[in-house]
């Protein structure tokens, strides 16, 4: 047994009110994440840590960041921004920020999350009431430097997570800019799911030699609690299996990754063309549709979601039971971020792929980085047939379309007979 899973939170040394919160959110014991971060981070040094999705890496760096602040405030000392926490997406910013808000309640800790797509004189006046962490997105936060509204003089935590993208999609300036105008001494903790060769080599440079490297199962990138299943078919076809795939599910709560915001509307018109209620979220959304959708989902208002990668990153659905690559990524790395919405904690959760010929390469490539395999769905031509076929339609129709089928088969097997093909 490990030892994480013979502590509990009430030994930590950690403020009794954070203690409580934890209780409420259903936190007993740390994960492996957290038992191995925490006391690192609470000692105030640098830690990169590279854990699975749904592992709790938010409250690996919550926990211990609330409970330092908290103290030193207690204590009379600076207030001010005290921790930056920098990640890719608004909708990871919106979820990171609810769980400091939750884990903050009954301290001396104000949390406040800002981010893109939406006015700004709201968040300028929140951040003018005072704030300790500051949640954020590096666009809105460079705009809101610039315009004087924050001040980082006082950091002393610059939290990065999901950094691996950050650094992956050019965002290493940025952060290197803010690391700039932050205090000499500062702590700095970078948290992800997935690392390679190089964005480890540009990770480094941003931590201290004496950084605590940490990697909870770094040769399976994915979840143990995900069983990863594919189909195989043909590109136009993917519409009716998911169609078959939901009604066969009709209770379960289903997370649909497509490639590009134009096939997310389109899957979305196919499944409400059979009388399938569903929602989307991709790019092209302003922020407050994202934020409803999101929460509508959420709250099991809709059981379907489609979506870009763009929610791939670090969300936290509760019980979502299957995720369908209804496209396959181009970067394998995505697909361990999306599969990575089920299967969370201690749930388990499953992953269907719909690999058309074409993206045989990007499977092969998924597959490599999972170093497991993927189990194959096998789907005879008559099951093909069936899911053709919408089970709403009338038995006649379908067995016509059926018969149809078998008969082209019997006249297919004729000819090779003839040709002497048996």
């Amino acid at each position: 047994m490990h030892e994480s899973a013979l502590m509990k939170f009430d030994t930590y040394p950690i403020a009794g009110a954070i203690k409580k919160n934890l209780a409420a959110a259903g936190y007993k014991r740390p994960t492996d994440i957290q038992y191995k971060a925490i006391p690192s981070i609470l000692k105030g040094e640098d830690v990169l840590a590279v854990a699975q999705t749904g592992t709790g890496k938010t409250a690996a760096f919550a926990i211990p960041v609330i409970d330092r602040i908290h103290k030193s405030k207690g204590s009379g000392k600076q207030a001010g921004i005290q921790c930056i926490v920098m990640v890719p997406t608004r909708e990871l910013a919106g979820q990171i920020g609810a769980v400091f808000t939750a884990l903050a309640r009954h301290t001396r800790v104000t949390p406040l999350c800002i981010y893109g797509g939406v006015e700004q004189a709201q968040q300028i006046a929140q951040l003018k009431e005072g704030v300790d962490i500051l949640v954020t997105t590096p666009g809105r936060m460079f705009d809101l430097i610039s315009q004087g509204a924050v001040t980082v003089s006082r950091v002393n935590t610059l939290v990065l997570d999901e950094a691996d993208r950050m650094l992956d999609q050019g965002f290493i300036k940025d952060i290197q800019a803010i690391k700039k105008k932050l205090p000499r001494r500062h702590q700095t903790l970078f948290f992800s799911a997935t690392i390679d060769k190089e964005i480890k080599k540009l990770a480094f440079s941003q931590v201290k030699t004496s950084a605590i490297r940490i990697q909870i199962s770094p040769d399976d990138p994915v979840s143990k609690n995900v069983t990863h299943w594919m189909m195989k078919m043909a590109m136009d076809d993917k519409r009716f299996y998911l169609r078959r795939f939901v009604r066969d599910h009709e209770d379960a709560r289903i997370m649909v990754f497509v490639r590009t915001k134009v096939r997310a509307e389109r899957v979305a018109k196919a499944l409400e063309r059979g009388s399938i209620p569903c929602m989307t979220i991709h790019g092209d959304k302003v922020q407050a549709q994202r934020n409803q959708v999101m929460a509508g989902f959420k709250a099991g208002e809709d059981k379907i979601l489609i979506a870009t990668d763009v929610s791939a990153r670090g969300i936290d659905i509760p019980d979502l039971d299957y995720v369908i690559n209804y496209d396959l990524p181009e970067n394998p790395e995505n697909y361990v971020h999306r599969v990575g919405r089920t299967g969370r904690g201690t749930r388990k959760g499953q992953a269907f792929s719909f690999c058309s010929p074409e993206e045989e390469p990007l499977l092969a490539k998924i597959q490599d980085l999972l170093k497991k395999p993927i189990h194959l769905v096998p789907v005879s031509w008559k099951e093909h047939a069936q899911i053709h076929v919408d089970p709403k339609d009338t038995a006649g129709l379908r067995e016509m379309i059926l018969a149809g089928e078998a008969g082209e088969k019997k006249k297919k097997y004729r000819k090779k007979a003839k040709k002497g093909y048996t």
